[in-house]
C-alpha cells in the first residue's frame, strides 16, 4: 500500500508553538559506495495552500528519477530553507554508518538559513541541545517535510554518484548508485573495490587485501 505524506505531524507541532520545523531524511545509508547524504527542509506552515503546492511530493523511493528531478526545484522554491549535508565514504568507514548519518544530519541543519525549532526525522533520533527531535517510523511516507527532504537527499546523492561514474566508469555507479545490485556485485568481483567503496562493508571488505580492510 502506498501512503501519501501529509502535514498532520507538522501542524501538531506548530500548534504547540514550533514555527520552524525541519524535516530530515537520508539517502545512501545502505549503499556499498559513495557518501550518505541528508536533506533538510523547513516548510512555510502558515501558507494556506501548502499541501496543494507540494502535490506529488512523497517518499523519494516511490517516485521515479524524473519525478524527483521535477519536484526538487518546486521544493526549493516553496520551502523557507533547504539544505543538504554529507558524510564521506571515509567518515562512514571510520565512524560507522549510523554515527556518520547523524553527522550528515548535523551538517544539513547547520546549512539551513533559518535555524529550526524542532526536527522531524525518518526513524533516526538526533540528540541536540535545545532542539527537540521527533522520529517517525516510515516518516518519509507520513510527513511532507520528511518526504521533501528525502527528495533533496536522493537527487543530490544521485548527481554525486553520476560524478563518481565519470571517475570510475567500470562499476556502473550511474545505474545502481552504489547499492548492492547484481551488476554492482559483478563489477566488484571483476575489478575489485575502488576508492569510492566503503571498506567497512562486508561485501567490499571481503575483496580487499588485509592491509586495506576498513
Amino acid at each position: 500500500m502506498i501512503h501519501s505524506a501529509d502535514l498532520s505531524h507538522e501542524y501538531t507541532l506548530y500548534r504547540q508553538g514550533y514555527r520552524y520545523i525541519a524535516g530530515l531524511d537520508e539517502a545512501g545509508r545502505g549503499a556499498w559506495a559513495g557518501p550518505v547524504v541528508v536533506g533538510a527542509v523547513i516548510l512555510p506552515l502558515d501558507r494556506f495552500d501548502l499541501a496543494h503546492a507540494l502535490e506529488g511530493v512523497n517518499d523519494s523511493k516511490q517516485l521515479t528519477a524524473a519525478q524527483r528531478e521535477r519536484l526538487l526545484p518546486v521544493i526549493v522554491q516553496i520551502a523557507v530553507t533547504v539544505a543538504a549535508g554529507h558524510a564521506t565514504r571515509e567518515e562512514i568507514d571510520a565512524l560507522g554508518i549510523v554515527p556518520a548519518t547523524r553527522l550528515a544530519m548535523q551538517r544539513a541543519i547547520a546549512q539551513l538559513t533559518v535555524q529550526p525549532e524542532a526536527l522531524l526525522t525518518d526513524a533516526l533520533r538526533l540528540d541536540l541541545p535545545a532542539l527537540p527531535c521527533f522520529p517517525l517510523i516510515k516518516g518519509d511516507q507520513r510527513s511532507l517535510s520528511i518526504a521533501a527532504a528525502s527528495i533533496v537527499a536522493k537527487v543530490i546523492r544521485d548527481h554525486h554518484m553520476a560524478e563518481l561514474d565519470d571517475l570510475y566508469p567500470q562499476y556502473g555507479f550511474y545505474l545502481h548508485k552504489g547499492y548492492g545490485t547484481p551488476l554492482h556485485q559483478r563489477m566488484l568481483q571483476q575489478f575489485g573495490p575502488c576508492p569510492a567503496h566503503r571498506a567497512s562493508y562486508a561485501p567490499v571488505r571481503a575483496l580487499l587485501p588485509p592491509s586495506q580492510e576498513g
